[in-house]
């Protein structure tokens, strides 16, 4: 796609729903892309968010109660919100699918605001407009809540078929969709062998939970005596975060089953062949969860909002004010979750995880309460808490803490916390933090 064109699909071919407060409407077959797709309520502005995971439906949450007066539209293609945190315990059964996988229209009648399914399909800041796939909607305030997307272009190139195939047959399901079954259906049905795992060059989702995935799938496998071997492929020089944690758990529960290769740059990906080649040498695998690197979701592409350098070559985030998380060149468009771009020279960019989205979200939904009643709009922070399990029985955690704060100069300063010693208590934590989380905007 062409930087600044707009991705424009067919109308949607299938029945979708529109939930306004305490109601829910059939939408209409087919509408034609120009068609207006919803009118304005009320006399307060209009601020449309897309993409209704921990961001942003977090954020509709708090700008609806913030500004009852305003118009606030969530526009998300998925018909139920999927949680990646708890997602590897899934995996597993420690939680069942009904603690992951939520309700969204709860939500939106609980707390006002407008949820259409639609998927989001191209922008036209100029005229502040987001196109769907059933129709056009006019924004005064737009908010980008996508996360993130594979980009196995870095593998592939222009190899549609192969990236397509890999995508099938060895998913890593980290984005939510239906590979989240597709890689349970494969870890309980596994009979033995080798597992090959890569992990994204940083930044990428969430940071430790790879890690945290390879210890549960290795419990699973240790428990039922399945004679597996899994391959950490990672492109970093050692386990971070949460370093001397997982190295434990790797050496004292799974020496037998784990093994973590630093310096594992992926070269290139045979799916066909089931082969790899990394810097740090060439696998077979039997299986594998394959994660190419991470980019910012779609719709910041679409958006035109990808940083680029002096050359005007693109990277892979938004170009994002580090103050604001507003858009470097439009005030009006936030960005917030795993998308947002670069923050500090002294560690890069916040880490891509539920808890940040969560807290950016009711920044944002404050500052945005600010500028609309026109008072100063305070700078605030972000925090972050990862609570990562590595043994099943018994049930044992660790956990890493972040927490920032501005030097003299104004530079965002992050102070980490490794919490390496594995024990049951984090474990309530985890459960704790996650009902907090959950009843913050569900």
């Amino acid at each position: 796609m062409k930087r600044r064109s707009f991705l424009l699909t067919p109308p949607a071919l299938a029945l979708g729903s529109i939930a306004l407060p305490n109601k829910a409407i059939a939408a209409p077959l087919a509408i034609h892309s120009n068609t207006t797709l919803l009118a304005r309520r009320g006399k307060g502005p209009r601020i449309v968010i897309c993409g209704g995971g921990w961001g942003g439906l977090t954020a509709a949450r708090h700008i609806q109660e913030k500004l009852p007066e305003a118009d606030v539209i969530l526009l998300e293609k998925n018909p139920t919100f999927w949680s990646g945190p708890m997602s590897n315990k899934w995996l597993i059964d420690i939680v069942d699918t009904q603690f992951v996988n939520r309700d969204m229209l709860g939500p939106a009648n609980k707390y006002g605001y407008t949820l259409i399914h639609v998927e989001v399909t191209g922008f036209d800041r100029a005229k502040k407009i987001v196109h769907t796939g059933r129709g056009t909607i006019d924004y005064d305030y737009l908010i980008l809540a996508g996360g993130i997307r594979d980009n196995y272009q870095a593998w592939f190139g222009e190899d549609r078929e192969a990236a397509e195939y890999t995508r099938r047959h060895f998913p890593n399901a980290y984005i939510p969709n239906q590979e989240m079954y597709s890689l349970k259906n494969m870890v309980h049905n596994f009979k033995g062998g080798t597992i090959v795992m890569t992990l994204p060059p940083p930044p990428h989702r969430c940071p430790p939970s790879p890690y945290e995935r390879a210890c549960l799938m290795a419990w699973y496998f240790k428990k039922n005596n399945i004679p597996a071997k899994i391959l950490i492929l990672d492109p970093k020089p050692i386990i971070a975060p949460i370093t001397e944690g997982y190295k434990m758990a790797f050496s004292e529960l799974y020496p037998d089953i784990i093994q973590h290769i630093p310096n594992a740059t992926v070269q290139e990906v045979d799916p066909y062949n089931k082969k790899i080649k990394t810097a740090a040498g060439e696998f077979d695998f039997d299986e594998a969860v394959l994660m190419p690197p991470h980019q910012a979701s779609d719709m910041v592409w679409y958006a035109d909002l990808i940083v680029k350098d002096d050359k005007g070559k693109l990277g892979d985030w938004a170009d994002t004010d580090e103050r604001f998380f507003t858009a470097r060149d439009d005030d009006d468009v936030y960005v917030i979750g795993d998308s947002v771009g670069f923050i500090s020279d002294q560690f890069g960019y916040y880490p891509k995880s539920a808890h940040v989205a969560n807290a950016m979200a009711k920044i944002v939904a404050q500052n945005i309460y600010e500028r609309v009643k026109e008072q100063e709009v305070i700078r605030a922070l972000p925090d972050n808490l990862c609570y990562m399990m590595v043994n099943a029985e018994p049930r044992e955690s660790i956990a890493v803490f972040f927490e920032y704060e501005l030097d003299a100069s104004g530079k965002v300063i992050q102070t980490q916390i490794d919490m390496d010693v594995r024990n049951s208590d984090f474990v309530e934590d985890d459960l704790r933090w996650i009902k907090s989380k959950f009843d913050d905007f569900l």
